[in-house]
This record gives structure tokens, sequence and C-alpha cells, in this order.
């Protein structure tokens, strides 16, 4: 049991990341809140935005549909749709512009083919395996005095880190993409644009949260390792 209890001893470590996702999602509500309270002067729905930027980038076989949820918008590549909540899709608030734009710009990176993206989804299977099987194998190398079986717990569980670094490229480039056509387009003008901005900036904070805490938690099971080592 003393891995275990060691890896529980460390959970300190967790502590300043939990409360920068804390703030972090604070913020993404915040300003969501504030955003999807104020109408834009374009009178465009979210749903309309996002079918816009895709009419503007030549993409004509994406769909778009409205799903149950707050904050629950994604692009799903498989079916080639783009999920919008129902906070998104029929309202006309700033908000809603920037985060449907911001899924139509995934759907542009799928588009296009963007190395980012690519590389994201195919490090999937190995980030399912390491979120599963990482943070088990690590304990129970320490337990049974296996080093390289801990630290290939270490390794798979690497992946999950992997994985959140690409995301965060992924997820700049959407939205970058996305202010840009809402600017150049006149989807929003002036502070509406810097509304939309807030909205995005604050939700790629949480991208840098989840990367955090992937890090934090390959430090806590190397520590694990290292007093192993010890004993």
């Amino acid at each position: 049991m003393g891995s275990y209890f060691m890896y529980y001893m460390t959970g300190f470590i967790m502590i300043p990341v939990f409360i920068f996702a804390l703030i972090c999602q604070g913020m993404v509500k915040s300003s969501f809140r504030k955003y999807s309270s104020i109408a834009s002067r374009s009178g465009m729905t979210g749903a309309d935005a996002a079918w816009r930027l895709l009419q503007l980038n030549g993409i004509t076989d994406v769909k778009i549909k409205r799903i149950n949820g707050t904050l629950t918008d994604y692009y799903d590549p498989k079916n080639k749709e783009i999920c919008l909540s129902q906070d998104v899709f029929d309202s006309r608030s700033i908000a809603a512009i920037g985060v449907a734009c911001h899924e139509a710009g995934h759907a542009c990176q799928h588009y296009e083919g963007y190395t980012a993206l690519k590389l994201r989804n195919a490090v999937i299977p190995a980030t399912r395996i390491g979120s599963s099987l990482g943070i088990p194998l690590c304990l129970l190398g320490f337990f049974i005095n296996s080093q390289p079986l801990a630290y290939i717990g270490v390794i798979l569980y690497a992946f999950v880190a992997l994985f959140q670094f690409i995301t965060l490229p992924v997820e700049f480039n959407a939205s970058k993409r996305a202010l840009q056509t809402i600017e150049s387009n006149g989807f929003l003008i002036d502070e509406e644009c810097r509304g939309a901005k807030k909205v995005l900036s604050a939700a790629a904070l949480t991208y840098v949260a989840a990367l955090a805490s992937a890090l934090a938690t390959i430090f806590r099971l190397l520590i694990v390792i290292s007093g192993g080592r010890r004993r």
C-alpha cells in the first residue's frame, strides 16, 4: 500500500493546478454569461455565423446542428458536424458568434488538413490507453518493486500530457481563424470583437490548465518512483 499512500501524500502538488483550473472555469462562465447578454449589431445567430464562416472558406459538406447543454459546443470531424449548444445555436449574442466561429474554425482545420490537428488525432488511441492504465501501472510497478513497469506507466501517461500540449496550438489557431473572420467580415465590430476575444481567450486557458494538470501528475508519479528507489 506504500505506493498508493505516497501517491496521495503528494496530492499537495495538485493544489495550485486545481485552483488555477477553478479560476479558468470561472473566467469562462463569467465572460460567456456577460457577452451572452449582449446582442450583436449584425443580428447573426451563432448558427448563421458558423455557416457563413464555412462558406467563406469553401466548405459545403459540414452540417450545423443544435445540441443540449451549456458550453457543450464541439466539432465532430467523423460526421463533419458543428454541434452548437442551445445557448449558441439560436442566440444573436457576441458570445454565441465567437463560440460558433471557433468551432467552425476547427472544421476549417479539418478541411485543410491542419498539421497539429492531425497530430492530435494520431495520439488519441495512445492517450486513451495512457489515461486509463498509466497511473495504475506506475503504482503497481512501485508496489512489486519493478521500476521498468513503473516507468512504462509514466510513459503511457505522458501521452495524456502530449495530447494536451498538441491541443494548445489547435485551439489557439481555431480562435485566431474565428476572430480574423469575425472582424474582417463584419460579424462583429469594434468593442464586440473585443468581447468575443475575451470569451475565447478565457476558454483557451482551460486547455492550459489541463496541460498543467497532466504535467503535475507526471511529476507526482516520478516522485513516487524516486521514493521507491530510496527504500
